[in-house]
């Protein structure tokens, strides 16, 4: 029985070596972000946390973006295992509409060197705000007595 137990915990030690990779690792706590609704010309700025869970730096090379009115900014500097940084991706409101929009990142990660960012949402104008409104006196004459 005990040479049962030392063969079973050397073959599930091999397993759990065999899962874990060498290298730079990147895992977000989300790829998607939904806004919701957002104001015309509001803020359209989300910031998507990452970690290097693997167990060398991980380098970042230029996020692309589905088109111009959506921005990435990342980090330039290699992150270090266990570190955690983000990536800011700012949307352009000026635009009324729904927007389905992503940002593609690329780096050093062994098991996934392409990592896709979606952000979704719709913007709206900005209600206008209602003048009061004189009730109508139709018919009420003053009377002279």
């Amino acid at each position: 029985v005990f040479i049962l137990v030392i063969v079973f915990t050397a073959v599930t030690a091999n397993a759990q070596d065999a899962e874990k990779v060498n290298g730079p690792e990147m895992t977000f706590q989300k790829t998607t972000h939904d806004y919701g609704t957002i104001e015309l010309n509001g803020d359209g700025t989300y910031n998507f946390e990452f970690t290097n869970t693997g167990n060398e730096p991980l380098i970042l090379s230029k996020p692309r973006s589905s088109c111009g009115c959506t921005v990435p900014e990342w980090p330039k500097e290699p992150i270090l295992p266990g570190e955690t940084n983000k990536i800011k991706v700012t949307y352009n409101t000026h635009k009324a509409g729904p927007f389905n929009k992503t940002v593609t990142v690329y780096s050093n990660a062994k098991s996934k060197s392409t990592v896709l960012l979606r952000i979704k949402g719709k913007v709206e104008a900005k209600p206008a705000e209602a003048l009061p409104e004189k009730k109508n006196s139709a018919g009420a004459t003053p009377i002279n007595k």
